[in-house]
C-alpha cells in the first residue's frame, strides 16, 4: 500500500493539468465534472491508505532509496495524522468543489476547467505539505499551495477589493514562506539534512551542554514564523479576514476549513519531529511560546468576531480565535493536548466550512453579507437558517458535534485557567454566529444602526449569476453533509479513541487516555453553548448593553488593510516568538 501514497499529490495534479490542457475544449459540465471525479478519487484514496496507516508507512518517490543511511530522494510519511490532514483536505476541497458546481456565470479567468483546475492544485499541495517528509519538500508545497490560493483568493479580477486582498495575501504569506525557507537554510547548515528526523538526530548529535545555541534559536523562529502565518495566529493573522471578505466562498471553505489547520499541524509535526530532542527547543520553552501565543490569538480573534457586522470577516476572526486554541492544547505537549487538537481540528473543519457555504447562499440570494443590512431579510431561508443556527451551537462545542468532544478533550489537557478561555472563546465566537442567525434569518430585536470603524458588507456582487431566486440543491445539500460530518467525529462510538491511537503512535508512540466523552467535559459544553445562547439574545434584545467599548476601537483599527501596517506585525509576532522560546527570558 505505500506505493500508493505519492498518488494522493500525484492525482489531484495531472487532474488538473488535464483541465488546463483541454479545458478549452471540454463543455463546462465535463469540466466540473473531472474536477469532482478526481477530487473524489484522491479523497477515497487518502482515506483508504488512512484505514492502513498502523504502521506507518514511508515511500521514497521514484525509488530514490537511502544508500548507506544517506539519501537525496523525496520521502512521503502516510502515518494517522498526515494521512488524516491529506484526507481532511482532499474530503473539503470535493465539498468546495460540488457547492461550486455551474457557480460562476462566465469564468473570471481562463476558461471552463481554470477554477476546477485551481481547486485541484491546490488540494494537491495541501495534500503534499501534509504528507512531506522532509522540510524542503514541505516547504516546496507550502508555496505551491500559496500560489494557488492566492490566484483563488483574487480570482474574481475585475473586482478591485479582490485583487487587493489576493495582494494582501500573497505579501504576508511570501514574507511567511521566506523565514520557513531561511529556517531551512540553518538547519541544512548546522546537519547536512533535509529529512525532519534526520535534522532532529544531527541537532541531538550536535547538542551541548548548554541547551540550545543561536543558530537553532533562530532557526526554530523562522521556522514557526512561516507556520504561524499559514495558521493565522495573532499577530500574523492580518491576512485572514482580508481574504475571506473578498475570496469566493467555496475558497473560504478551504481556507478556514483546512489550510489553517494545516499551519497547526506543520506547528506539531516540526516540533515534534525536529526540535523536541536535547539539541532542540525546551519543552517549558515551547510550551511558554505556544501557550502564550494561543491565549493571545483566542481572546483577540473572539473579541474582533464579535465586533464585527461583515458576516464572512465575522467567520474569519472565529477561526482566528479557533487557532488559538489549538495551539493551547498543541503547546501544553501532551498526549491527551494532541489528541484534543486533532479531534477539534476535525470537527472545527466541517462546520467552518458549513457556515461560510451558508454565508455564500445569504450573499448570492440578497448580494450582501451586512448584518445589518440584511436585518430580517433571510426569513425564506428556513434550511439555511437552521444549518447557521446549527453551525453557531456547534462552535460553541455543544454535545455530541466533533468541536465539543475536541474542545472537552482540550480542556482536560489544559487544565482549570485555561480551560477559561476555551469556555469564554467559544461562547463568544458562537454568540456572534447565533446573533447574526437571529437578526438576519428572524428579524428579531430593533434593526440595528451602522456602527463607526466597521467595515459593511452591503456593497457586495453576487457571486454566481445574477442574484438567486432558487437556492441550488448543491449550495444546500453540502452545508447539511459538512454538519453531519462534524457531529458523526463526536457521536460515532470509539471514534475518539481511533484518532488518539493515530496520533499518539505517530507522537510520543506512548498509551494515551481515553479520547471520549467525559461528565466534566459535557457541562463544560453546554455551559459554552448556554454563555453563547445568553449572549446572543443579550445582542438581540439590548444591543446598547454589548455595544463595541472605547478600549475595543484602537484593536478593531489595526485590521488597516495597509499592507506595512500587516509587515509590521509580522515583525514583532516573530521577534515576540523569539522572546518567548528564548530560555531565561519572559520566567524562562
Amino acid at each position: 500500500m505505500h506505493h500508493l501514497l505519492p498518488l494522493v499529490v500525484a492525482v489531484p495534479l495531472l487532474g488538473a493539468a488535464v483541465l488546463i490542457g483541454t479545458g478549452r475544449r471540454l463543455p463546462r459540465p465535463v469540466a466540473e465534472v473531472t474536477g469532482l471525479v478526481v477530487s473524489g478519487a484522491t479523497a477515497a484514496l487518502a482515506v483508504v491508505l488512512l484505514l492502513d496507516s498502523s504502521p506507518p508507512m514511508v515511500e521514497w518517490v521514484g525509488a530514490w532509496v537511502p544508500v548507506g543511511g544517506e539519501s537525496v530522494g523525496i520521502e512521503v510519511i502516510g502515518d494517522g495524522p498526515s494521512l488524516g490532514m491529506a484526507a481532511l483536505a482532499s474530503l473539503v476541497s470535493l465539498s468546495a468543489l460540488a457547492y461550486s458546481w455551474r457557480y460562476f456565470d462566465e469564468p473570471p479567468i481562463g476558461h471552463a476547467g481554470s477554477f476546477p483546475a485551481l481547486m485541484l492544485v491546490f488540494q494537491g499541495a495541501m495534500c503534499g505539505f501534509a504528507l512531506a517528509g522532509d522540510l524542503f519538500n514541505a516547504f516546496v508545497f507550502f508555496e505551491l499551495m500559496s500560489v494557488v490560493a492566492y490566484a483563488l483568493t483574487g480570482y474574481r479580477i475585475d473586482e478591485a477589493k479582490a485583487v487587493q486582498g489576493a495582494l494582501t495575501f500573497g505579501v504576508l504569506n511570501s514574507l511567511g514562506a521566506y523565514a520557513l525557507l531561511m529556517g531551512i537554510a540553518l538547519l541544512y547548515a548546522r546537519t547536512g539534512e533535509l529529512a525532519m528526523v534526520k535534522i532532529g538526530r544531527g541537532l541531538d548529535g550536535a547538542a551541548g551542554h548548554g541547551g540550545p545555541d543561536p543558530l537553532v534559536l533562530a532557526s526554530f523562529v523562522l521556522v514557526l514564523t512561516g507556520l504561524l502565518v499559514k495558521a493565522a495566529a495573532v499577530p500574523f493573522h492580518f491576512w485572514l479576514p482580508d481574504a475571506h471578505a473578498v475570496a469566493p466562498t467555496p475558497v473560504c471553505m478551504l481556507l478556514s476549513g483546512v489550510m489553517v489547520e494545516l499551519g497547526v499541524y506543520g506547528v506539531w509535526r516540526v516540533y515534534g519531529t525536529v526540535f523536541a530532542g536535547p539539541g532542540g527547543i525546551p519543552a517549558a520553552d515551547l510550551t511558554r511560546a505556544l501557550v502564550s501565543l494561543g491565549v493571545l490569538t483566542a481572546v483577540i480573534g473572539s473579541v474582533m468576531c464579535w465586533y464585527q457586522r461583515h458576516v464572512k470577516r465575522l467567520l474569519a476572526y472565529s477561526t482566528v480565535s479557533h487557532t488559538g486554541l489549538f495551539l493551547v492544547a498543541v503547546g501544553v505537549l501532551t498526549p491527551e493536548g494532541d489528541d484534543g487538537a486533532a479531534l477539534y481540528i476535525l470537527g472545527h473543519a466541517g462546520v467552518k466550512a458549513a457556515l461560510f457555504a451558508c454565508a455564500g447562499v445569504v450573499l448570492d440570494r440578497f448580494g450582501s453579507v451586512d448584518e445589518h443590512a440584511l436585518h430580517g431579510r433571510g426569513r425564506e431561508l428556513r434550511g439555511t437558517a437552521v444549518m447557521f443556527a446549527v453551525g453557531g451551537l456547534a462552535l460553541a462545542g455543544l454535545p455530541p458535534f466533533g468541536t465539543g468532544l475536541g474542545k472537552a478533550v482540550s480542556e482536560e489537557a489544559v487544565g482549570g485557567p485555561l480551560s477559561v478561555v476555551y469556555v469564554a472563546a467559544s461562547a463568544i465566537t458562537a454568540g456572534a454566529v447565533l446573533r447574526v442567525t437571529a437578526r438576519v434569518f428572524r428579524g428579531l430585536g430593533p434593526r440595528p444602526k451602522d456602527a463607526e470603524y466597521e467595515t459593511g458588507g452591503s456593497d457586495e456582487e453576487p457571486e454566481t449569476p445574477g442574484l438567486l431566486r432558487r437556492i441550488p440543491d448543491t449550495m444546500r445539500t453540502v452545508p447539511a453533509v459538512l454538519l453531519a460530518g462534524s457531529l458523526a467525529v463526536g457521536a460515532v462510538p470509539g471514534f475518539g479513541d481511533l484518532v488518539a491511537r493515530s496520533v499518539n503512535e505517530a507522537g510520543s508512540g506512548g498509551a494515551h487516555a481515553s479520547a471520549g466523552w467525559t461528565l466534566h467535559g459535557v457541562l463544560l459544553d453546554v455551559v459554552s453553548a448556554a454563555l453563547a445562547v445568553a449572549l446572543a439574545a443579550l445582542a438581540v434584545t439590548r444591543p446598547r448593553w454589548v455595544a463595541a467599548p472605547d478600549w475595543a476601537s484602537p484593536l478593531r483599527r489595526l485590521q488597516s488593510g495597509h499592507v506595512g501596517d500587516y509587515v509590521a506585525w509580522l515583525l514583532v509576532g516573530a521577534t515576540l516568538l523569539g522572546a518567548l522560546a528564548l530560555p531565561g527570558v519572559l520566567g524562562g
